[in-house]
């Protein structure tokens, strides 16, 4: 029985970039690459021709007219069973946290070997998600398949407060001032937050949030 093939659209305004990475997909083999469009906007137009939707979105997030964020936003909506694996130079936490919460299956640099790509790739094909190194051994357990799941944990109703506003774009100062704190106890609401989950950083903790669907 043949393989269905994977398809498979690329969101870049680097021209040089999308075609070797096109090159670079078909000697992988399994893959399909429908298209390539130079933003989200693009992409947009795309998805109104019969056929033209893919199963995974390469997306880019520094792009002009629609970016990857506003791009992710849009198929998290209307299009929530087409994958999105970022693709990007950023490797700031923010830019992670952020595409992570839109619903991104995967973040990947775009400097990363082809035999990370191709892991990532299968890795999403095959199970819904991919975490490369650039997310963190405490990141990967909180999507990660596991025999066991974690015991569901109890949190305050003010931690609950700051986990909701830890997983939006707002700074630990912001956040503060929202919750009429002092930065010193919101860094005691983050670190008590951060051994409860045994995770090490705020992206960590966001997916531990997601995973246990403690937010929406």
């Amino acid at each position: 029985m043949k393989t269905p093939v994977y398809n498979i659209v690329i969101v870049d305004d680097h021209q040089l970039f999308s075609t070797a990475l096109c090159e670079l997909i078909a000697k992988i083999g399994g893959y399909k690459v429908l298209y390539t469009v130079k933003n989200g906007q693009e992409l947009k137009e795309m998805f109104r021709a019969p056929g033209k939707i893919p199963d995974l979105v390469l997306l880019d997030i520094v792009m002009p007219v629609m970016d990857g964020f506003e791009t992710a936003t849009w198929l998290k909506k209307d299009f929530p069973d087409v994958g999105i694996l970022a693709l990007s130079m950023n490797n700031d936490e923010e830019s992670v946290l952020k595409m992570i919460r839109l619903g991104a299956k995967g973040y990947i640099l775009k400097d990363t070997s082809d035999h990370e790509l191709k892991t990532a790739l299968d890795t999403i094909k095959e199970k819904g998600f991919y975490h490369s190194e650039l997310v963190s051994r405490s990141m990967l357990s909180a999507v990660a398949f596991k025999e066991k799941e974690k015991e569901r944990i109890q949190l305050s109703d003010r931690e609950k407060e700051f986990l909701k506003l830890a997983c939006s774009d707002l700074t630990y100062k912001e956040i503060a001032d929202k919750m009429c704190l002092s930065p010193r106890t919101i860094d005691g609401y983050r670190e008590a937050l951060f051994e409860k989950f045994d995770v090490k950083s705020r992206v960590g903790l966001v997916l531990q949030a997601i995973h246990q669907k403690l937010i929406p």
